[in-house]
């Protein structure tokens, strides 16, 4: 699908809405990515389940400062998928692993969060973290590219 029929066919369903590109909102989503790293990391020792959610969130917020750049944000009850498909779109097969990973991370995060007997093991706590600081570090190089102007507290 090209980037023109994707934006037209989640248009269409509402999954996505056009918005003035915000530059200051993704730097500070950014932010917020950065300090929910801090956050997992600190928790890998403590709660293997929340390390992941957590890491998965700054995944999730990087990702929206980049939809907010392109002048777009998911707009329907399936706002995390949408976000995915968004990143899958616009990044491309150069970072196929590491969206498909993004998507994998969603869909556990959502079994750990709605689910009563799951569990988080802490090499997969320990990945999902890893993860989480390459996407993140990811979109912070993109945005940095098409926006030098992009300040992200350092």
């Amino acid at each position: 699908m090209t980037y023109k029929k994707f934006i037209e066919d989640y248009l269409g369903k509402g999954l996505i809405k056009e918005q003035r590109s915000d530059v200051k909102s993704a730097e500070k989503l950014i932010l917020r990515a950065q300090k929910d790293l801090q956050t997992a990391k600190a928790n890998l020792t403590i709660d293997e389940g929340i390390a992941y959610a957590v890491a998965y969130l700054a995944m999730l917020r990087s990702a929206r400062a980049f939809m907010l750049l392109k002048g777009f944000r998911p707009s329907d009850g399936y706002q995390h998928k949408t976000v995915v498909d968004f990143m899958f779109q616009f990044l491309g097969k150069e970072f196929k692993e590491i969206v498909e990973l993004f998507d994998r991370m969603r869909r556990k995060r959502n079994i750990f969060t709605y689910e009563i007997d799951i569990s988080i093991s802490r090499t997969e706590a320990d990945n999902a973290f890893d993860t989480a600081v390459k996407f993140v570090n990811l979109i912070k190089e993109i945005i940095r590219k098409e926006n030098p102007q992009a300040d992200f507290g350092f």
